[in-house]
């Protein structure tokens, strides 16, 4: 989107001139590996190949945080042999994979189960309401998508989109709330810099006016005489791909708006029928939500946007971004108390859509082979207690939390480690935050290779360090 106005003076809506998916010539879907090649050939202006090319993957990191702590019991882990009142409220499913069982609320991904990868024994390693691990003491402050962003370069060398982006509900719907930051910020730097901070997708997010190309009146008189400037512009590439008289920067940003990069974040470009696919909110009706829960609103931000978020992630996906973080705010923590509804009736309401929208990202990608290019990630920042409340609800747990995976080359169809007959402690192969870290390291990044990047801070080199899950590789 461009936007012109005259900086000198106040306008109305009459006084703007909008020209949209300007897309001259070139797909936004150029992704990692071609601009990997393009930096190999030394084809964005820079005169040596970069030394980041020997340790990035080809992988896109899909980090879905299940912000509030979901239940172990009522999603991978159904213990319905257990005692009443620690067994599943919610039943349990069978799954294509044989004898292995989910939660009721999710019918979707149980008949997709052969290509996951589910750890029944997780440590999330306390009970705390924060945003561990993507960002934690043991990421050093910074959330893992400024991590990539840090190694990866803040923007996509041929795009000129960001390697990093934290997607949220205000990212598909203008309307939706902003979610807490009382528990960290997912697009949070750290020491690195504001300039790796993971971008937000929204409404008057940074993003969107750096999309922005702003030109007094004066010097445009209308769409005509603009799209002859831009047409001259483009002329000016030269047969490399640079612009002519411009430094690094200068280039990227106009290579945003000449490739029409921007339209990777405009779900109006999607395939109505993609649209209706992702489409969470029939599942649960707004007027089905009980109003007397204080998350009333964030109910309704995740189950009406959750498939939305994930088509977006999709289409970055497929135009190169390298590390997506998905939120949908505080919505797992199904204490019953005056803010949560309890297991039953919280599920019904967050489960069913995630279900829905992790199914049909899952779908997406294997359509487009793109299964083995992405890896997902889904956890909280920790899990329930094994016995259920007063009330019908679970209370905060941290020795034990669900954790899903999938694609980016792991086994399919898998069980890692056992929880305890109660569902409350691992059985057997603990799979600790570090081992997530790791895992996830291993999977963006060549990091025996990272040591040879210049300038990476220590920080950085000692999560490459951090062993993986092992027997996932």
């Amino acid at each position: 989107m461009l936007t012109l106005s005259d900086s000198s003076r106040r306008f109305g809506r009459r006084d703007f001139l909008r020209i949209g998916a300007l897309s001259l010539g070139a797909s936004t879907e150029v992704g990692l590996a071609a601009s990997k090649m393009a930096l190999a050939a030394g084809k964005t202006g820079s005169k040596q190949p970069d030394p980041r090319l020997a340790v990035l993957s080809d992988r896109t990191i899909i980090f879905l945080h299940m912000q509030g702590g979901p239940s172990q019991i009522e999603t991978f882990d159904p213990k319905m042999a257990a005692p009443v009142e620690i067994r599943s409220l919610t039943g349990e499913i069978a799954t294509k994979v044989p004898g292995l069982t989910f939660g009721s609320t999710f019918p979707q991904l149980a008949r997709r189960a052969d290509r996951l990868t589910i750890v029944r024994s997780f440590v999330p390693g306390d009970a705390k309401h924060d945003i561990k691990p993507v960002v934690s003491a043991k990421t050093h402050g910074a959330s893992l998508g400024a991590v990539y962003a840090r190694v990866a370069g803040a923007t996509d060398a041929l795009s000129g989109l960001p390697t990093s982006v934290w997607c949220n509900p205000r990212s598909v719907n203008e309307m939706a709330g902003r979610g807490t930051d009382n528990f960290g910020l997912f697009n949070d730097p750290g020491t690195l810099g504001a300039s790796y901070a993971p971008f937000i997708p929204g409404n008057g997010g940074p993003l969107q006016q750096a999309m922005r190309l702003s030109l007094p009146l004066e010097r445009v008189n209308d769409r005509r005489s603009l799209l002859g400037r831009l047409d001259s512009l483009k002329r000016s590439l030269d047969v490399g791909g640079n612009l002519v008289g411009m430094d690094e920067f200068q280039a990227q940003a106009f290579n945003v708006i000449l490739n029409g990069a921007g339209d990777a974040f405009d779900l109006s470009q999607e395939n109505p029928r993609d649209l209706a696919r992702y489409d969470t909110a029939p599942l649960v009706p707004i007027k089905s939500i009980d109003k007397k829960w204080n998350n009333y609103r964030r109910y309704i931000d995740h189950s009406q946007n959750i498939g939305k978020l994930l088509l977006l992630t999709r289409r970055l996906v497929e135009a190169g971004v390298g590390f997506i973080t998905v939120s949908t705010d505080f919505v797992w923590d199904n204490h019953a108390d005056s803010n949560n509804a309890g297991i039953v009736e919280g599920m019904d309401y967050v489960a069913r859509p995630f279900d829905h929208a992790v199914s049909m990202f899952l779908d997406d990608l294997e359509e487009r082979g793109l299964a083995d290019k992405v890896l997902l990630v889904c956890c909280g920042e920790m899990g329930r207690g094994p016995r259920i409340n007063k009330r019908g609800g679970r209370d905060h747990w941290g020795n034990l939390g669900p954790l899903l995976l999938a694609g980016g080359g792991l086994p399919r169809g898998r069980v890692y480690g056992q929880s305890t007959r109660d569902g409350g402690d691992p059985q057997s192969d603990p799979v600790t935050q570090e081992n997530l870290l790791g895992t996830i390291m291993n999977a963006a990044f060549d990091v025996g290779k990272l040591r040879l990047v210049p300038g990476l801070p220590a920080d950085i080199l000692r999560l490459a360090e951090l062993a993986p899950i092992p027997d996932l590789g």
